[in-house]
C-alpha cells in the first residue's frame, strides 16, 4: 500500500475512534452529529477491512475470463490467479457454492489452446487429493471432456498433457471417477483395464499409457 493510502487510512482510523471514544465531546448541537472529515473510499474500506474475499477473488477472476472485451493475455492472468487460490482446499471446495464449474468445464472447449489448457490445470488443481471435488467434477460431467482432449490427436501436446493431469487427478482415490475414465477410455478405442482407483500402481499404468500415446504423437 502507498504512503498515501496508508496515511489516510490511518487518519480516518483516527477520526473514527475519536469519534466514536468520545461522542458527547465539546460540541454540540448538530456539530455534534456532523461525521468527521475523511478522504474514505471505497478502496480505502477494502483495505481497511483486509479486501475482497478469496470468494470475491475467484468469482472476478471467473468474470474476466468470460468476459469477451478482455484480452487473451489479461484472461491467461486470471485463470492463472483463479488456479493459484483453488490450491487452497476451501477454495477448491467453495467452487460448487459459487457455481463456478459450469463456466470453468466450458472452457475445456474454448476455441483459445491457452484457455482450454488453463481450464483442464485449474480441474486437476480443483480435485487433487479432494473426494468432495472430485465427486463434484463427475457430478457435472467434466470426465468425459478431459478423455476426449486427452486423446484428441490434433489436438495441441501442452493441452493434452494438461488434460491427462487432470484425469490423474480426478481418479485418484475415487472409484466411481476411476471407473467412468476407463470406461470412456475403452469407447474410444485406448485400452484401459479395470483398475483399483486405491492402488496407485495400477492407476499410473494407465495415466503413463496416456502420456506415452501424447508422446508418440508429438515426436510423430
Amino acid at each position: 500500500m502507498g504512503d498515501k493510502r496508508l496515511n489516510d487510512l490511518l487518519r480516518w482510523s483516527i477520526e473514527n475512534t475519536e469519534s466514536t471514544e468520545f461522542p458527547n465531546g465539546p460540541s454540540t448541537g448538530a456539530e455534534a452529529q456532523a461525521p468527521p472529515p475523511t478522504n474514505l473510499t471505497p478502496e480505502l474500506m477494502a483495505a481497511l477491512m483486509g479486501g475482497p474475499s478469496d470468494a470475491d477473488l475467484m468469482k472476478g477472476s471467473m468474470e474476466l475470463i468470460n468476459d469477451p472485451e478482455v484480452t487473451l493475455e489479461n484472461k491467461l492472468i486470471a485463470f492463472d490467479n483463479f488456479e493459484q487460490l483453488i490450491e487452497n482446499l476451501d477454495n477448491a471446495n467453495n467452487i460448487a457454492n459459487l457455481d463456478l464449474w459450469t463456466p470453468l468445464l466450458e472452457h475445456l472447449r474454448n476455441e483459445e489452446r491457452e484457455l482450454r489448457k488453463m481450464a483442464a490445470w485449474c480441474v486437476g488443481t480443483a480435485v487433487q487429493n479432494n473426494e468432495r471435488t472430485q465427486e463434484r467434477l463427475l457430478a457435472m460431467g467434466g470426465l468425459t471432456p478431459l478423455v476426449e482432449m486427452a486423446l484428441k490427436e490434433d489436438e495441441a501436446e501442452d493441452v493434452r498433457r494438461k488434460a491427462i493431469y487432470a484425469l490423474s487427478s480426478a481418479v485418484r482415490n475415487y472409484q466411481p471417477s476411476m471407473d467412468l475414465c476407463t470406461d470412456e477410455l475403452n469407447k474410444r478405442g485406448f485400452t484401459a483395464a479395470k483398475t483399483d482407483a486405491a492402488d496407485m500402481d495400477a492407476v499410473d499404468v494407465v495415466i503413463h499409457g496416456l502420456r506415452e500415446k501424447v508422446k508418440a504423437a508429438a515426436s510423430a
